[in-house]
């Protein structure tokens, strides 16, 4: 009997420490009891959404100092070859998915397990060879977004992925639960045309096509989830306004001609978005605007904590703008700002890791996504 009575206070005692672990132990967080949306990310883009493709020796002649600090001095505390102080849209989208960052597709030695990174800085929508034939090669990178198509199909092949009717397993490990990423791209071709016998409808046209043909491919290869996003306001980065007269100026004081062509690229890609969603219904396709988000920071600067809007962090020549074409960040005469949380622009083409968490996050939380990213996450099967 006292035997039977020890069990039974043993056992009451037990349940009582059981019960107490129950309510003051912290809950499983939501990273570790839900499972992941997406497993892998695949990007492509031009030097906002560039993770490592490009390096001091390879990137645009007048940035090409990208693998100097004080690159990276924000978060990595060293260069990556990612045009910032910091991370980027991207790294913020996979940190939101609970992913990796992405690593670039050129280092060979990274896994590439949650995805890939084809974005390269200074690349072209419109191919290479138009630049070539129109003497327009001086500050060109060579890839343009056919390249990353090539570098993306290359990278389906040796995932043993060649189309969904012979290698359908395969071509689905790579295509389900992953998110495709399709960054601002198309900025350059319009800079590196700037003063041109070559007309600005010339470059749009060309450059809209390329890039809504580039999407169709995505599609029909069998891309399920697509983020599109749109060029920012580019006459409010730093060498818009150090180039442009001061009489060429819109309500945002940026520069106006050149708002107003990246408003009617981002119009038209918007109409095909429409027409890509009533032609592939099973996917899900996501325009983030770049523009209007970037817009409503430079217009509420102090809400979002920024006191300089278009003086670049790290440059030289100081005045309104501290950017020197010949002399930009990472060079010997150039320096960087105390705080670059308070600038939108860190090299005078290029942002802040602040901006670039506050684009991320009006993106991902905002009103900033038609549809919204939270539809997409609904949406995901």
């Amino acid at each position: 009997m006292a035997f039977f009575c020890r069990i039974v206070i043993h056992w009451k005692i037990t349940l009582i420490i059981f019960t107490i672990t129950l309510i003051f132990s912290p809950p499983l967080s939501s990273a570790a009891s839900t499972p992941k949306k997406f497993k892998k990310i695949y990007a492509f883009g031009d030097s906002y959404t560039d993770t490592g493709n490009t390096h001091s020796a390879t990137g645009p002649s007048s940035f090409n100092y990208v693998s100097n600090p004080p690159y990276g001095r924000t978060f990595f505390h060293h260069p990556t070859n990612r045009y910032s102080d910091g991370r980027l849209v991207i790294d913020f989208v996979a940190e939101s998915l609970s992913l990796p960052f992405l690593p670039p597709y050129r280092n060979p030695k990274a896994d590439k397990t949650y995805g890939v990174n084809f974005a390269v800085a200074g690349s072209t929508a419109i191919r290479h060879r138009f630049f070539v034939r129109n003497n327009l090669t001086l500050n060109v990178t060579p890839q343009s977004l056919q390249t990353q198509l090539t570098w993306f199909n290359r990278f389906l092949e040796s995932q043993g992925c060649k189309n969904s009717t012979t290698t359908p397993k395969q071509c689905e490990a790579v295509f389900s639960d992953a998110l495709f990423w399709v960054g601002e791209i198309g900025a350059n071709d319009y800079a590196y045309s700037f003063g041109s016998s070559v007309s600005p409808n010339t470059i749009q046209h060309l450059a809209t096509t390329s890039v809504t043909g580039f999407l169709q491919v995505l599609l029909n290869k069998g891309a399920k989830y697509v983020v599109v996003q749109g060029l920012p306001p580019t006459g409010c980065l730093t060498l818009s306004m150090y180039l442009a007269p001061e009489t060429d100026r819109d309500d945002m004081g940026c520069v106006g001609s050149v708002d107003k062509q990246s408003n009617l690229h981002n119009s038209i890609i918007q109409t095909k978005l429409d027409s890509f969603r009533k032609q592939f219904p099973q996917a899900v396709i996501i325009y983030a605007d770049y523009w209007n988000a970037y817009s409503t920071v430079v217009k509420g600067a102090n809400k979002y904590g920024f006191k300089e809007l278009f003086k670049s962090c790290c440059g030289s020549g100081g005045g309104n703008y501290n950017f020197d074409v010949f002399n930009t960040c990472g060079s010997p005469s150039a320096s960087s700002c105390p705080d670059p949380s308070q600038y939108i622009n860190w090299d005078g083409v290029h942002l802040t890791e602040a901006m670039y968490k506050t684009m991320a996050n009006l993106f991902l939380n905002g009103t900033f996504c038609k549809p919204s990213f939270s539809y997409l996450l609904a949406k995901k099967q």
